[in-house]
């Protein structure tokens, strides 16, 4: 009884909430793509550093050791990010000597020069946008596990409590899973259906923490501040590295207050909702 519950509590919070984000930045909000990569950072930041950190450090684990964490996933999702746009370049390359090649049969060199450099600008971008998609899904589904391990230490303890805490998760995970649907459909060349089945694949893993958290809770238990601190730095990164980029433009000063708007909306609501559902969950 108890480890189905786990299952249904588990599947609920982790592809529920998912389902509910795409709703929502896909429903009512999905004519505002700019204003979303906005609300995309402050949400993923808000999640971080006021949501997985703070939860990490109040577990009793030694901070240098989290704060060591953090730095080493900050690093590999880094190198996770140059190992993508690596493998993309390389691939670029070798197109770009056919396409000089016809550039010398042309009479417009400097046309075809600024085409060509502003096309391979855009390549830089979406292969960005695509190493970024990837640190989200990592950092997505090492959240869903710890999630997952959460939920069943609830149900395990008590079948209401349990059910309270899938609730919670699924409340809290929805701004979040809003942020990232933004991400993977720009990184998915703006395909909403991929986006869509990615984020729900990454957050079915909370069904495996779940599954595993019923099998081994007392030696997963010692690890889940890890597991918040990786996926927190994977959040992070992406935030700070693929999205804060794209919105330092040129703009008017109204465009300018929107963006920033935006920005604090995801972070006021990533704050509100984690701190209604803080309670329960860290119980």
């Amino acid at each position: 009884m108890v480890l189905l519950a786990i299952i249904l509590g588990t599947l609920g919070a982790g592809i529920g909430s998912v389902w509910v984000a795409a709703m929502l930045s896909f429903g009512v909000l999905a004519r505002y793509t700019q204003h979303m990569l906005s609300l995309a950072a402050g949400a993923l930041l808000a999640t971080g550093f006021m949501h997985l950190l703070p939860e990490a450090f109040e577990s009793g684990a030694e901070p240098q050791n989290l704060f060591a964490c953090l730095l080493a996933g900050l690093v590999f999702f880094f190198l996770l990010d140059k190992a993508e746009l690596w493998h993309h370049g390389h691939e670029h390359h070798h197109g770009a000597g056919e396409v000089s090649d016809a550039a010398g049969a042309s009479h417009h060199g400097h046309h075809h020069g600024h085409a060509h450099s502003h096309g391979h600008t855009h390549e830089q971008a979406a292969s960005k946008l695509r190493a970024g998609g990837w640190s989200v899904l990592v950092g997505d589904s090492v959240h869903a596990f710890g999630d997952g391990v959460l939920i069943a230490s609830a149900f395990i303890a008590d079948l209401r409590l349990g059910a309270v805490a899938a609730i919670a998760v699924l409340m809290h995970e929805v701004p979040h899973h809003m942020g990232d649907l933004v991400v993977l459909r720009s990184a998915s060349g703006n395909n909403r259906r991929a986006a869509l089945v990615k984020v729900s694949m990454a957050g079915a893993v909370t069904a495996l923490g779940g599954l595993l958290g019923y099998a081994l809770l007392d030696v997963l238990h010692d690890w889940l501040p890890y597991f918040l601190v990786v996926a927190s730095s994977s959040f992070i990164y992406v935030a700070l590295a693929d999205l804060i980029p794209q919105l330092q433009k040129r703009l008017t000063a109204k465009q300018t207050a929107a963006q920033v708007a935006w920005l604090l909306a995801g972070i006021a609501l990533v704050t509100v909702v984690s701190g209604l559902a803080h309670g329960p969950h860290h119980h």
